[in-house]
């Protein structure tokens, strides 16, 4: 962390380049499952996180390439459904690529994430509310299945306020049919 002091009277000018946002950022790479197709983001912040993230991506059969300020993912070719645990572990916010894989092969497979070092963050609401639009759920001790035939209409209220679970819910409910 850099420290600036200014002693007045001078004005401060200069540039500073400004990466994108990593809360915004994760569930975009999650979302880039869904299409099946090549996706372009530009000014990625380079982020452990978001290094992390694009592993899994790698690991679940994306290709993804890393050009200056773009990074070019196609998800055409994924075929596996099952995020290891070793790089779940790594991540909180793995857990929103369950969403994404979810809602483009009905089924996922994967561990309790880790990574915060702000504290136990249960992903009970994810499960609780996946639970609400017709997934259905079995939890061994190490790894969580998710599977579905189909997506069902809901309006969820959630127990208590999460972005992480709000943003599962909509990458699971995006390709829904009536």
């Amino acid at each position: 962390m850099y420290n600036y002091i200014i002693n007045g009277g001078k004005k401060l000018h200069g540039e500073v380049t400004i990466s994108g946002s990593k809360n915004a950022t994760l569930p975009i790479l999650a979302a880039t499952i869904i299409s099946g197709k090549t996706t372009k983001l530009y000014n990625v912040p380079n982020i452990e996180d978001v290094k992390t993230t694009l592993k899994i991506l790698e690991y679940l059969g994306c290709k993804v390439k890393k050009d200056k300020n773009k990074i070019i993912i196609n998800s055409k070719d994924m075929k596996k459904t099952t995020i290891p645990d070793e790089l779940m572990r790594k991540l909180r916010s793995s857990v929103i690529i369950a969403g994404a894989i979810l809602t483009r092969f009905k089924n996922v497979e994967f561990s309790y994430p880790g990574g915060c070092d702000i504290g136990a963050r249960p992903i009970d609401l994810h499960l609780e509310n996946f639970k609400k639009i017709g997934v259905k759920i079995d939890e061994n001790s190490s790894y969580i299945t998710c599977k579905c035939d189909k997506i069902v209409t809901k309006n969820i209220q959630l127990d208590f306020p999460s972005v992480g679970a709000t943003e599962n819910l909509i990458l699971a409910s995006i390709i829904r049919k009536s």
